[in-house]
């Protein structure tokens, strides 16, 4: 995401005379599903997280949950495999040691409960980034006219379940349906399990249907579990689930639970139940989605509002004037009908696509063709595709549903396919590895979806699951910690200083020297005075994420170190817990005779490429250094590019091309940039 949303109460009028007056208006406070529940009792299992359930159960601890679907199922006359397959794809069977999700569902079920999980406090977007979403030198730069510091949320401000949507409170239904306390619901797994086999059971009676054995016949009931209003959304999580009991399913949770559900390959559900739900037609509109996916058009604006002045995108002909390269993951930090409005709002910014936590639903709001502002970087912004998940930084136990991982991995799936995107991480980028514009940017370049988005889940399902490619001789490496119990201390999620909870994470710290007590590796764009790196959650200085590839300096008993910002980092990967896997490919280093080059946050055209009446845009460095004998694992050779749109009217618009070339290399936590003509291409083994 890129800056503070925009005050809901403020008029269009006063917004666009502030914003001629050379500011933008703040982004709306919107409220995120921060707050945790308590978690009474259960017994650890062995990796941090506790199972109220097993607590409560006489059955082995990896047993208990298991059992309590299989109680559920007999009770309300569910299905066992329909519960099993709708937790799983709410889920994954976890029960994220009562913790709410993004959007305040709680346990196994996802039962929503959105007011009791608002938190007190708003928290900072991004630690006060302040990036500019547009990213380009020919423009005033965009940004809020109030910087977010966080500030206690009154009551009144905490919306009543009445003004809620359906899907936001099924936690109260479940309660009235099956008698127990709602907060037996959000902390015990079992309790859940049987709220969510009520609001299936009182599903299926609505609709009119029997209590059926059947799988088959629960088609319906599993589309209006969803909490989806439209046909589209409802239908695509029903098959979802069906594909899920087709297929089978079997993990171990977080909690140490071992879940089984066996396949049913030639089952095939009565979906002209759905035809009975009720349900909305999804907006009109031509989306560029997959046929997998729901979507539906809600147009970000296009306007002019005087002096010159317009947003929130620029019209475009993409792929024909410029290659699109990269899709850029984002989280909103905000709640989907907020940040909606902010993407209508023609002031400020703009991206592709949204994606909804509770059910997988997409909305997209700019054409492919158009170049939309939300990466903070004018080169990437014009050849990306920006993807917003209803979601929050600072928040590591508000967790992501099954639901919208499948349906953003389709997505991109899809758009990758179609303009020939690599399934990589130097093209799907998350916002925190898009690089800096200028030394001048680097600080308050954002820093999302950051260290709690699963990229390892996110690249099985995308198909590209993160293997060792090579033996250790390889010469690469590639990130790839376990999740669940890869657990590094963070800071400032609520507070500077305090330590975020404890949760499972896609990022590994690195140290100048092979221990743990060592200093942690500095980072001089981030800090040009030189100041320690620090734990903190938007601290990007002195670590790396999973995916991400860089090239072996050395090893040391159960430590490997990489090259990184122009130095040589540490990190644990002990060979009975690894952090990484082994890989092979090609790197650059240093064409031989020269004792450094430059890096760039983006890959320019030099001056003698831009046409009378276009601008020249400077080939500004970084002030990071590239040294001698140093390697970095290497993507795209691409040339020096520019679109230049510095007007509402498309007709000066140019895409400038030069000769020189660039690659783009993975140099810190972001990615960036050399000179073709600075360095050579070698095997990395």
């Amino acid at each position: 995401m890129r800056g503070s949303p925009t005050d809901p109460s403020t008029s269009v009028r006063h917004r666009r005379a502030r914003r001629t007056a050379g500011a933008v208006a703040s982004a709306a406070l919107l409220l995120p599903l921060l707050g945790a529940a308590p978690y009474d009792g259960g017994s650890d299992n062995g990796d941090g997280q506790t199972s109220a359930s097993s607590a409560q159960s006489p059955s082995p601890p990896s047993a208990a949950l298991q059992n309590a679907f299989s109680d559920a199922a007999d009770e309300y006359d569910v299905p066992l495999s329909v519960l099993l397959a709708v937790s799983y794809l709410q889920s994954r069977w976890d029960t994220h040691a009562g913790a709410p999700s993004v959007t305040g569902g709680y346990g196994p079920m996802h039962l929503t409960d959105a007011r009791t999980a608002i938190a007190r406090t708003v928290a900072p977007h991004h630690s006060d980034a302040t990036e500019d979403p547009r990213g380009d030198d020919s423009r005033d730069t965009l940004l809020p006219d109030t910087k977010v510091t966080g500030s206690q949320v009154t009551d009144a401000q905490v919306p009543e379940n009445d003004q809620l949507p359906a899907r936001l409170k099924t936690l109260a239904k479940a309660a009235e349906l099956s008698g127990i306390p709602a907060e037996r619901l959000r902390t015990d797994a079992a309790a859940n399990v049987a709220g969510g086999a009520a609001l299936l059971a009182a599903a299926q009676k609505r609709l009119g249907e029997p209590l059926s054995d059947d799988a088959a016949d629960w088609y319906g009931a599993v589309a209006r579990y969803s909490g989806a209003d439209d046909t589209a959304t409802a239908a695509r999580y029903a098959d979802d689930v069906f594909d899920v009991i087709r297929r089978g399913e079997e993990r171990t949770t977080d909690a140490g639970q071992r879940i089984a559900l066996a396949a049913q390959p030639r089952l095939r559900p009565a979906t002209a139940q759905l035809r009975e739900a009720g349900l909305r037609a999804p907006a009109a509109g031509a989306t560029e989605c997959p046929s997998t996916v729901s979507c539906e058009w809600i147009p970000a604006p296009y306007e002019e509002f005087g002096d010159g002045d317009y947003g929130n995108h620029d019209l475009g002909d993409r792929p024909k004037s410029q290659s699109i390269k990269y899709i850029v993951v984002h989280d909103t930090e905000g709640a989907w009908d907020g940040v909606l409005t902010m993407v209508q709002d023609p002031t400020y910014v703009s991206w592709q696509y949204t994606l909804r936590s509770s059910d997988g639903h997409i909305a997209q709001h700019v054409k492919a063709k158009d170049v939309a502002w939300h990466a903070g970087n004018w080169y990437i912004n014009s050849k990306s595709i920006g993807l917003e998940h209803e979601g929050f930084l600072t928040a590591p136990d508000t967790w992501y549903t099954e639901a919208m991982y499948r349906s953003s991995a389709r997505l991109v799936t899809y758009l990758a396919k179609k303009y020939g995107i690599p399934l990589d991480r130097q093209h799907i980028l998350g916002h925190d590895t898009v690089p800096g514009t200028t030394t001048a940017t680097i600080p308050g370049m954002h820093t999302d979806p950051g260290p709690y988005w699963d990229w390892a889940h996110y690249f099985a399902l995308l198909g590209k699951p993160l293997r060792a490619m090579a033996g250790p001789k390889g010469g690469l490496v590639t990130v790839a910690p376990k999740f669940a119990t890869n657990k590094p201390v963070f800071t400032g999620c609520v507070t500077a200083g305090e330590p975020c909870p404890v949760h499972g994470s896609s990022a590994v710290r690195l140290y100048t020297e092979p221990r743990e007590d060592a200093p942690l590796v500095k980072d001089i764009g981030l800090r040009p005075g030189g100041g320690d790196s620090t734990t903190g959650v938007n601290d990007l200085g002195s670590r790396v994420s999973t995916g991400q590839q860089y090239a072996v300096a050395g090893r040391d008993g159960d430590w490997t170190a990489i090259w990184y910002l122009g130095q040589k980092a540490w990190f644990k990967n002990p060979a009975k817990q690894p952090t990484a896997v082994d890989a092979a490919g090609s790197v650059i280093t240093p064409k031989d005779g020269l004792a450094e080059i430059p890096v760039y946050g983006r890959a320019y055209p030099e001056k003698e490429a831009y046409p009378a009446g276009v601008p020249v845009q400077a080939v500004s460095p970084l002030p990071y250094k590239l040294l001698a004998g140093q390697k970095y694992a290497v993507g795209d050779k691409v040339p020096g590019e520019y679109f230049y749109a510095p007007t509402f009217d498309t007709a000066p618009h140019r895409v400038v091309r030069g000769s020189d070339l660039y690659y783009e290399i993975q140099f810190g936590h972001r990615v960036a940039f050399v000179r073709a003509a600075d360095v050579r291409v070698m095997p990395s083994a």
